[in-house]
């Protein structure tokens, strides 16, 4: 599991090279991976299901969409590496069905 770094450590500097700038996404129990981009979702995830943890939610829902599935099957198998997760399965057909990912935490 990676360290995750303390952020009394880092300067206030800006990104280089035209990086994004990291900004805060306020946690709750339900997190739409519409607005980022395929390449940030495995670590928004990552880091999302780490801090709704911490904050003692017991489960979430990921929405990451219907389309062609690619997503999906992307965070099904993040979720299957990742400890702490009970189980997870698709929503139900008035959370999002297919379309989003409910999680248990163990």
């Amino acid at each position: 599991m990676r360290q995750r770094p303390n952020p009394e450590d880092e300067e206030n500097q800006n990104p280089p090279n035209g990086e994004d700038a990291p900004f805060q996404l306020e946690v709750t129990d339900v997190l739409d991976l519409h607005t980022f981009s395929p390449r940030e979702v495995r670590d928004v995830v990552e880091e999302y299901l780490y801090q709704a943890r911490t904050k003692g939610y017991r489960s979430v829902r990921l929405i990451h969409g219907k389309g062609k599935g690619v997503q999906r099957a992307q965070i099904h198998s993040l979720l299957q590496r990742t400890p702490g997760i009970a189980r997870f399965e698709e929503a139900p057909t008035e959370a999002g069905g297919w379309g989003a990912t409910v999680v248990w935490f163990a």
